[in-house]
This record gives structure tokens, sequence and C-alpha cells, in this order.
């Protein structure tokens, strides 16, 4: 209880209600509240939440295929892991972190998709600048520290990077399941498919009424991505005139990650055949 006060005391402190006016202050304007990533971010300090994230097992015997490279962007050069097609393609799926950072399961997961989908270049796009862990106190401060301006302006690097005429595919897991569908927001008329695993939906139905694509949404059973968030989400897609394909598994958060103690097979193999399937419907 003293967690969920805590989660909801940080949103309300951030919306920041009332501005002056120029005219002596007679008209109140009121700020916009946090951005989703932003939102989710606020989960961290809930202990429970932090605690749902036991410290992943080390990846083995993960033979690396792709390479690191580094793009412009508005600031800093923005980093990630790029998969290369065999053959050349303007196909692109842009893969997004959980909150450990781009890690050696987040290369080996990239690579079976690139394995699985065939004809499309992976890029896994680090939001992190470099930072990993395997403690998960230290995950969410890096989480917490994720500015929206920097994150958008690292993907709008990867789209420059991918090509005006890229076809451009997005998935992701808990933090990077929000930014999954942030990214096919930004990305326009490019985005082609977004997958989210439990991550922060967008309720902004204005902004949702942008997307250009389905969105497959992989829900676990949890407290905080719970059935309430997924049914408004499900009915914000409705109202913005846009498809929401919703799979909810009796599994506990992160339990398509297979380093994670949460890790279930079964659901996890479930999930990723229907990922593979919705792409794949998609694709060009």
């Amino acid at each position: 209880m003293k967690a969920l006060i805590s989660t909801l005391f940080l949103i309300i402190f951030t919306l920041s209600p009332i501005d002056q006016s120029e005219n002596g202050g007679s008209e109140i304007s009121v700020c916009h509240g946090p951005t989703a990533p932003e939102e989710f971010a606020m989960l961290t300090s809930d202990p429970d939440f932090v605690n749902a994230h036991e410290r992943p097992r080390l990846v083995t015997n993960f033979e690396e295929k792709g390479e690191a490279i580094s793009f412009k962007t508005s600031g800093e050069d923005g980093k990630a892991y790029l998969i290369k097609a065999k053959n050349p393609t303007d196909n692109y799926l842009f893969v997004i972190h959980e909150w450990w950072g781009l890690n050696d399961n987040i290369r080996e997961t990239s690579q079976k998709l690139a394995d699985d989908l065939g004809n499309v270049n992976v890029l896994a796009i680090d939001l992190y600048d470099g930072k990993v862990t395997d403690k998960p106190q230290e995950a969410g401060e890096f989480m917490r520290a994720v500015k929206t301006e920097r994150a958008e302006a690292i993907i709008k690097g990867a789209m420059n990077y991918a090509g005006g005429n890229a076809n451009i595919y997005t998935i992701g897991w808990c933090f990077g399941g929000g930014w999954s569908l942030q990214t096919a927001l930004l990305v326009g008329d490019q985005a082609k498919g977004a997958v989210m695993y439990y991550g922060m939906p967008e309720k902004d139905v204005n902004r949702l009424k942008t997307l250009s694509v389905d969105v497959l949404g992989i829900w676990a059973t949890e407290r905080w991505i719970n059935e309430d968030v997924i049914a408004q989400f499900e009915k914000d897609m409705k109202e913005a005139g846009k498809k929401l394909i919703s799979h909810t598994y009796k599994s506990n958060h992160a339990f398509a990650n297979p380093s994670q103690p949460s890790y279930n097979e079964a659901d996890a193999k479930d999930a990723y055949a229907k990922t593979l399937s919705f792409l794949k419907e998609r694709m060009q």
C-alpha cells in the first residue's frame, strides 16, 4: 500500500497543475502529465515492481553474428546492434531492450528474430547510451534517467540510418514494450507493425489516431500492466479506429525472457509464435 501511495504521489506531483498567465494570473492552464514511458518509469518507486525483476542469468553459448554500430542523432551519436539480412532489403525490425539495457539476451533474441523472420535487417536500439546492468536497483535508476527527448532523438537517428524507404517494424519488452509503441508513433507512415510485450500503453487517443499500423499486445498477469490498463488500451485503440490484437498469459511479468527466473517456456513459445505470425503477415 505504501508503494502504491508513493507511485500515485509521484504522478500527482509531476502534473504541476497551474501556471500564471501574463494578465495577472486570472487564467489557469493545466500542464500535460507524464508521457507513457515516464509513467512506466515511476513504477520503479514500488519495491514490489523492482523485486519482480530478479537478477538475470548469464547468456551462454551465444554466437554473435551482428555488429555494434553508431549513427548520428541531434545530440551524441546513437548506438545499436545490427544484424543484416542475407540479401539487400528495406525491411527493418527495430528491437527495444528491457530495463537491463542492450545486453546479450537482447542480442541473442535479435539473432533469433533475424533467423526466423528471414528477409529483414534487425536493429537493436540502445536507449541507455551504452549502460547495461544485471542489478534490479540499478536498472530502475537507468530507466528513470531516460529522457523522452533523448530517446526520441535516438529513434529518429535510427530511422535516418534505415533510410526513407525503410519498412519499419518494432518489438520490445517491459520498458522496451512501451517504447515499441512509441517508436511506431514516431516512425509514422514507415511503420508497418508493432509488437509490445507487457509495456505501458499510450493513453492519448489523439496520438493513437496517428498510428499507421496494427499492434500486437502480449500481456502478463501482473499488478502493474493489469487487466484495467489493458482494457483501457483496447477501448482507446477502438476509439482511435486502430487494430489491437491482445493475448494475455497467466504468467508473471518478464515471462518471455529466458534469462529471467520468471521465464515460462510454454507461454513464451506461444507468444513468440504469435509474434512471428503477426510480423510475417505484414512483412513486405
